[in-house]
């Protein structure tokens, strides 16, 4: 099994949500700004990621604006953010975010299309140029002549500067999570892909797939 399978399939957490009976004042400063989920709880990335207060202090903003402020469109963003995390097989990040996409217009063919890459039937020209994007940094930390030309067609310059930064964001928020195992919360599992198959590659696409019927679960 390779650390990447082995990432996807963490059994355990191997740093826990900082319990609330340890929090100081500055933890419920920090804590106080992140996103809440319904119920007032607190996503448990965060109150993973606060146990370094001064890092988790800096990478709130940074994220907070490529996910709410960034110039791409909240489809196209998602899109990528989705295919990095299956790269990556981050679980946690892939069930966080599907219900995002599906509200920025991600289409449920689409969502089940991200597992078979840029080939797959069915993706308009922007986003199969948009997924390349993605597979390409994933793979060689770069872009191809042929797919920067091809964006630079839709984008301009800050965008395209955004896309990089957009898919290595994500890609150091999904070391940290499969490194730590940060679990995924509660009432996010059911839009997540099968247990510990999310992962890149066809095999394992067509793997997750018929073990669930056909199609990623759905809520």
């Amino acid at each position: 099994m390779s650390q990447r399978d082995e990432a996807a399939r963490q059994p355990r957490p191997r740093l826990l949500p900082l319990p609330e009976e340890q929090w100081d004042a500055r933890t419920r400063e920090l804590l106080a700004i992140a996103p809440h989920d319904p119920g007032d709880r607190i996503p448990n990335i965060f109150t993973t990621l606060v146990r370094h207060p001064d890092l988790y202090e800096q990478f709130l903003p940074f994220g907070g604006q490529l996910l709410l402020s960034g110039r791409l469109p909240e489809e196209l963003r998602e899109l990528l953010i989705l295919r990095t995390a299956w790269n990556t097989g981050a679980r946690y990040e892939w069930g966080r975010h599907v219900p995002l996409a599906r509200a920025a217009g991600v289409t449920d063919a689409d969502v089940d299309r991200i597992a078979e890459g840029p080939e797959a039937p069915g993706w308009t020209e922007l986003q199969r140029h948009l997924i390349r994007a993605a597979d390409e940094l994933n793979r060689e930390a770069t872009m191809s002549d042929a797919t920067w030309e091809a964006l630079a067609e839709h984008f301009a310059d800050a965008e395209l500067i955004e896309i990089t930064m957009l898919v290595g964001q994500y890609h150091m928020v999904a070391f940290f999570l499969n490194a730590t195992g940060v679990e995924l919360d509660p009432g996010f599992d059911a839009v997540t892909a099968v247990p510990g198959a999310i992962g890149p590659g066809p095999a394992r696409a067509g793997a997750a797939r018929a073990a669930a019927g056909g199609a990623v679960p759905r809520r």
